[in-house]
């Protein structure tokens, strides 16, 4: 889980194009998000007007990742995802 010194940077696309086909929606879930974690995690939520990925969007970026084509359901998954532990590598050295 990221900590309050290094908190997880998600900008959203709010351009036209990825707002009309889901970011408006996908922003008001981030919001709820944000406001449900509270201290439990550190997010910088953010927006740009444009990411020039029209064709791929809905778009946004999570900790410098690109996603494309981000409906609610896979916001969501994304979102379960930053609550994680990093998983450890178990293998022999």
């Amino acid at each position: 889980m990221p900590s309050n010194s290094n908190p997880v940077e998600i900008v959203v696309c709010l351009g036209s194009s990825c707002f009309a086909r889901g970011n408006s929606e996908n922003l008001a879930i981030l919001k709820k998000y944000v406001q449900s974690r509270g201290s439990n995690i550190s997010v910088r939520l953010t927006g740009n007007l444009c990411q020039d990925q029209c064709k791929l969007g809905p778009n946004l970026m999570i900790g410098g990742t690109f996603h494309h084509s981000v409906t609610a359901a896979k916001l969501r998954e994304l979102l379960q995802q930053l609550g994680r532990p990093p998983q450890e590598d178990h293998g022999t050295t």
